[in-house]
């Protein structure tokens, strides 16, 4: 497999040295020209660019020929990762617009052009059953209409955006705070692979960085970067979800909100960017596509982009264990015993089929030991 161009390894060697984030990497390339000269600059050259200072072009100038970018692109292709850079043609064009896109891009799965029509949802991690089921509902219509769907794979409504998208088959970006030698949160195996089969899951750090928070508002800007607009669902007043939609405000994107139950923390953040106009009120995909110009309009003309779409379908496979106990599962809550005494299964056979079916995202735990079918 061919993970890197000949210029994106170039761009690898200054990206992989310590301390040059997007930002002087960017001030780096525009102020001397390439990267062939950023390469080959002395120190005094490099620390004539601004925001490098002596001590930086000096670490520059030291860590640029040792390196191991080889080590790098080995562990990219033992995890099926490909590594674009901004020179490269298929890098994202609505990325490259931002103010400070990321110099490489680790990708694994596939980028299409079509994803520019995409919108990012993105929301509490600790979301309400009412949060869940409208980001599963929303990441559902909007990828049917033809939206990829954006978000950051994340418990909550991140990765009910995702399972949405996934339900009817659409296409799906998952934006990590990691490397892609990791997955944050763990148990997002399945999900993960999904996505990537669907889509791509995407990161600007090295392949071996490990989740950290610090790692997480930078990539809300990559989120805001690559979609149309930005639906917020649940969200708290400190919440990282409002990072990106102060950050696609500030990239000349749409910001949407769904509102929230009145008196829940976990909503606060929504309805004060609904008050203030920071966010248009959405209770429907057609207040999403009205705000998208041509690009909605468009989408609205298809017949599948219409509330009247079908309750999405899973889209992975069941064992005949699994089929068997999800459709014991009726349109009430019901206990791991009382799917027992409706499936005439022992329960041990029981709790493991129904952590199965809670990882392909088909079926969902609520209150406390009770289960579900996922809507």
């Amino acid at each position: 497999m061919e993970t890197i161009s000949p210029i994106a390894r170039k761009y690898l060697r200054l990206h992989l040295c310590y301390g040059v984030g997007a930002v002087r990497f960017s001030h780096l390339l525009r102020e001397l020209g390439d990267i062939n000269r950023v390469l080959g600059a002395s120190v005094s050259q490099l620390s004539s660019v601004r925001q490098i200072g002596r001590k930086s072009a000096e670490s520059i100038v030291r860590e640029r020929d040792r390196i191991d970018v080889d080590r790098e692109l080995e562990l990219a292709r033992r995890c099926r990762v490909r590594i674009l850079c901004l020179a490269d043609e298929d890098y994202p064009v609505a990325l490259k617009m931002i103010n400070d896109p990321p110099p490489c891009l680790y990708v694994r799965g596939t980028l299409r052009p079509t994803d520019t029509v995409a919108l990012a949802i993105v929301g509490s991690r600790h979301c309400s059953r009412y949060g869940a089921e409208q980001a599963e509902r929303f990441g559902a219509l909007a990828a049917n209409a033809g939206l990829t769907i954006v978000s950051g794979m994340a418990r909550g409504i991140d990765s009910s955006a995702h399972r949405g998208a996934l339900s009817t088959d659409g296409r799906t970006l998952a934006v990590l705070g990691c490397g892609l030698c990791h997955l944050y949160p763990p148990e997002s195996t399945d999900l993960a692979e999904q996505i990537s089969s669907h889509g791509a899951l995407v990161s600007e750090l090295p392949m071996d960085v490990g989740p950290d928070s610090k790692n997480f508002p930078p990539r809300n800007r990559i989120i805001a970067g690559l979609a149309l607009g930005v639906l917020v669902i649940e969200a708290a007043r400190r919440s990282g979800a409002l990072i990106s939609a102060r950050l696609a405000n500030e990239y000349n994107r749409e910001v949407f909100a769904v509102p929230g139950q009145i008196d829940a923390p976990q909503a606060e953040g929504c309805h004060d960017l609904i008050k203030m106009g920071g966010a248009k009120l959405v209770t429907q995909l057609n207040d999403i596509l009205d705000e998208l110009g041509d690009t909605g309009a468009v989408l609205m003309s298809e017949p599948d982009s219409t509330e009247k779409a079908a309750e999405p379908q899973s889209p992975v496979s069941l064992t005949g264990l699994e089929k068997q106990i999800f459709e014991t599962l009726n349109a009430e809550p019901m206990s791991a015993e009382a799917v027992c005494e409706a499936s005439g299964l022992v329960p041990a056979e029981v709790a493991r089929t129904l952590t199965g079916l809670q990882l392909k995202g088909i079926i969902r735990r609520v209150r406390g030991d009770l289960f579900e079918r996922a809507r």
